[in-house]
């Protein structure tokens, strides 16, 4: 232990302080804070005096590097999440809520060894408080809450003059959040919003020590276009400021490395005094190594270093690294006013979801993977931030991973306070609204600037921004060299002049419609691009269930259809209950006579839904007025929630996740409701040459009903009619239609799919269509499949090497009986705890077998096999626990 350590050792044995942490003493040194105490303000008097060193904190609350309120609290104990998330105990067992309408502090103290030198200074430096924050050190308000304002609001603050040798406190006043009057991170109407409405330290607070200059992270330009091997320029951008009265001459310098090759960066500056001078270096890279999208090939990156030296070669300040990938992303807005988005000189059909982050703003970068390794087991491609923007592992993740992230403002609140927007009610913006934007805006955009993940940010949600804050948006989006594209909002309901049309429709729907829905030609079905659309599913399965339900929420999922559900959206919302689903379900497949039998029911229609929206877009990617993408609503939920979610809070798939996980497939064999037909589906670069389809329809005894297989070539990043199915006319009451497809040169099978469906579709009533939903007429009858015989499914499970450091086991089903074994679910269960292991990696799930046939599923999970076993299901089959 060194004496300064052990100094400050002694002085917080003397005064009781908990923490005091010593900061970088190196120039260019960067210091994360790494743990606070947390107080409200009703529980001190003098708060600019808690700003002073030595005093004790040892009665607050302890937390890490960042928590709002109310993760912090719960960090505490004050809170359990598993009683708030339990029934509507979030609303009645959080207590007085007059603690959340007072200002919170946080307060640390740190240490300087060393009295400060001529030509050093110390910058703090916030990457977001939500909403605004007073921030004090050593007894001076160094920023007033009049600056340090909005959830994105990440400023630099000198506080040289404040600092001084050994003790220095920090003192952070957050003030209570209201998302109608602030520029904060909110929820709309996904959820019922946290007691704190998210107030507090979100995101990490540093500290930057430098010399007489300081470097800016740097940016990253290419002007690669083309993936055709020629050499590449890539121009490193860096902003220095001279922190001096007089002028400094030195050199900004570094490399670009990759695994193989390393570039030498540098470049000679002389900066008047206080000045801040942009500084471009340009390197040729002869054999650029190409970033792709995961589906179409890999992800190599480049990692940049630069510090800038001055005098005689001596380190000022250092840049925070930073990593970026050789990729071109460009969009269009096609004759039919829809957009269209190319990477790397290739079409890209947009196949995504719409992200939420933790209801309490926690921030779990391992959690994060998993979501990111869900969406690429699915196939999706996008995951899309809707004012969501998170922190910059997110994005360090989607690079390493091959996911495009869509990022942008959010919707209905006062981020749209707009004269003309009459649909949300949050303050207009006043004279005071733009610097926040602007500091927003430049602090975003830096953050994101050299991720090769990045395909778009746009500047509104439902609404366009006015002109002057278009203007100042793309101000700050040029000056941090933004290089891909920029879009008015995810609507066609306006746009600015500077940026023309946005070709995003946001149509609907929100709330359940048929999947014949897709197929349409109005509103939300397969044509353009569908910036947040679904039919609202997203049920979890029992046992996630229990974890979130009373007995008696249980209950009226099923026995009270129309009831208000706490776990939908907020109580002012549209989408309080279940009472349009409901309806559908109880029509289409039969009023439920148990929990496990609604459960089941709700699987089968939850799939019906997302496969067909992803299948439908898939399907018209080259029709004559193309779909060009599709954004379903949403990927997650932010806390434990029956809708809105592919999987479920816990990370447990469902029929959702496995109708996306067929429609969204790389080649695929899928039907289109409305015109009867068959479809291939190729989203590959290069895959073409023969291949197999085959259609079997059949009855619900097994008897075939059709039957055709057609051998024709595929085409990259294109879909083609394979047949009509005429016999659909045949149905009596519900028939199975099941599509393989095989490559015949190799005999593998690429693609298997079976629906149920009836002689008819669900009848829309498209006149009548609100924001949210197409009304139905008429509902198709499949409750005939609810009463099919029980038949016994032959399966034999076999544990195979762990990969990936995931145990697997294969699972192979057969099914001797003449009727079908309809919708037969497998779940890896924790024999002790009974609950499922999460996360899970299934090949298929959810699948139909006919006559004689083998089916064989593979399934991944974390864990030690033994300790599992895997329990089967099925409309038709009974459960059944496999060994």
């Amino acid at each position: 232990m060194g004496f300064f350590e052990l100094l400050a050792r002694i002085y917080v044995a003397v005064f009781g302080v908990t923490f005091v942490y010593t900061i970088g003493e190196r120039l260019g040194d960067k210091t994360k804070l790494g743990q606070w105490r947390l107080q409200s303000s009703l529980a001190v008097s003098n708060v600019a005096g808690w700003s002073l060193p030595g005093i004790d904190d040892s009665n607050w609350y302890q937390i890490g590097p960042r928590a709002t309120v109310m993760a912090g609290l719960l960090e505490n104990g004050v809170f359990d999440e598993t009683t708030l998330f339990y029934s509507n105990n979030m609303e009645t067992k959080i207590g007085d809520t007059a603690k959340f309408e007072a200002p919170w502090l946080y307060r640390r103290e740190i240490w300087l060894k060393n009295k400060i030198r001529k030509g050093e200074h110390y910058f703090l430096r916030t990457h977001g408080i939500t909403s605004k924050a007073d921030i004090y050190v050593n007894g001076v308000l160094v920023a007033p809450s009049s600056i340090q304002q909005g959830s994105y609001g990440g400023h630099t603050y000198d506080i040289t003059k404040q600092l001084g040798a050994g003790s220095n406190a920090l003192l952070i006043q957050a003030y209570p959040t209201n998302y109608l009057r602030d520029f904060a991170q909110g929820f709309v109407d996904w959820n019922p919003y946290p007691a704190d409405n998210g107030t507090g330290l979100w995101r990490d607070v540093t500290i930057t020590k430098t010399g007489p200059v300081s470097i800016s992270s740097p940016r990253v330009l290419t002007n690669f276009r083309n993936p055709d091997g020629k050499p590449v320029m890539v121009n490193v951008i860096v902003d220095v400021t001279n922190h001096e009265n007089e002028t400094v001459n030195g050199t900004v310098q570094g490399s670009i490395r990759s695994d193989t090759e390393s570039f030498a960066l540098s470049e000679q500056f002389s900066i008047r005094p206080h000045e801040t001078k942009t500084i471009p270096m340009n390197v040729k890279i002869e054999n650029p190594k190409v970033w792709w999208p995961a589906q179409w090939g890999s992800q190599p990156l480049y990692t940049v270093n630069v510090n800038a030296a001055v005098g005689k070669g001596k380190i000022s300040d250092v840049a925070i690294q930073r990593r970026f990938g050789i990729r071109q992303v460009d969009s269009h807005v096609n004759s039919h006013n829809d957009t269209a988005f190319t990477v790397n000189g290739s079409p890209f059909l947009v196949l995504g979801g719409g992200y939420s982050p933790d209801i309490f703003l926690r921030f779990d970068v391992n959690r994060v993977r998993k979501i990111f390794q869900y969406m690429l087991d699915m196939g999706l491609n996008t995951v899309r931030l809707e004012g969501k923007q998170e922190h910059p592992q997110l994005y360090n993740l989607a690079d390493e991973m091959g996911l495009m992230i869509m990022a942008g403002w959010e919707c209905c609140d006062k981020w749209e306070g707009w004269e003309y927007n009459d649909e949300a009610n949050g303050q207009k913006w006043t004279e005071n609204d733009y610097p926040i934007a602007n500091a927003s805006m430049l602090h975003e955009a830096a953050m994101m600037q050299t991720h090769p993940s990045m395909l778009a940010f746009l500047i509104g949600s439902d609404f366009w921004p006015n002109d002057r804050a278009t203007n100042i948006y793309l101000d700050a989006l040029h000056r941090m060299d933004w290089p891909v594209p920029i879009i008015a909002s995810a609507s066609k309901r306006g746009y600015p002049k500077v940026l023309g049309p946005s070709g995003m429709k946001m149509d609907g729907p929100y709330d359940w419609v048929p999947p014949n829905y897709f197929y349409g030609d109005q509103l939300g079905a397969a044509f353009g691009f569908g910036s947040e659309e679904g039919a609202g599913v997203g049920t979890p399965e029992l046992t996630s269930l229990k974890k979130f339900l009373s007995p008696e929420d249980l209950d009226s999922l099923w026995k009270n259809p129309d009831q208000n559900q706490y776990h939908m959206s907020r109580y002012d919302s549209s989408f309080y209950s279940r009472a349009l689903y409901n309806k559908a379900l109880f029509a289409r497949y039969g009023a439920p006579v148990s929990l496990e039998d609604y459960l089941l029911k709700a699987q089968m229609m939850d799939y019906e839904a997302t496969r067909a929206q992803f299948e439908a877009f898939s399907v018209r990617q080259n029709a004559t007025r193309p779909a060009t993408g599709v954004i379903y609503w949403m990927l997650n939920s932010a806390w434990p929630n029956l809708h809105w979610q592919l999987f479920d809070y816990y990370l447990a798939p469902a029929g959702a996740y496995f109708g996306t996980k067929v429609g969204a497939k790389f080649e695929h064999v899928a039907y289109d409701y409305e015109e009867r037909a068959v479809y291939l589906i190729n989203h590959s670069l290069e895959r073409k040459g023969p291949r197999v389809v085959s259609v079997d329809l059949v009855d619900l005894q097994g008897k075939p009903i059709f039957s055709q297989e057609v051998t024709l070539d595929t085409t990259p990043i294109a879909a083609k009619k394979v047949l009509p199915v005429k016999a659909i006319d045949q149905i009596k009451d519900v028939a199975f239609l099941r599509l393989t497809l095989k490559d015949p040169r190799t005999g593998a099978i690429l693609s298997r799919n079976v629906y149920w469906l009836s002689a008819q579709n669900d009848v829309l009533d498209w006149e009548n269509s609100d924001w949210y939903y197409t009304p139905v007429t008429k509902y198709v009858d499949y409750k005939a499949v609810l009463s099919m015989p029980t038949v016994t499914v032959s399966a034999s499970l076999e544990p195979l090497p762990a990969r990936d450091g995931l145990a697997q086991v294969q699972v192979v089903l057969n099914n001797p009986s003449a009727t079908p074994a309809v919708f037969i679910h497998l779940s890896v269960i924790n024999k002790e705890t009974q609950e499922e292991i999460t996360p899970v990696f299934w090949s298929d799930n959810y699948v139909t077998i006919f006559k004689g046939e083998s089916v064989t599923l593979i399934a991944a999970f974390s864990g030690d096999w033994s300790d599992c076993e895997v329990i089967m299901s099925g409309a038709n089959v009974k459960r059944n626990i496999l060994s």
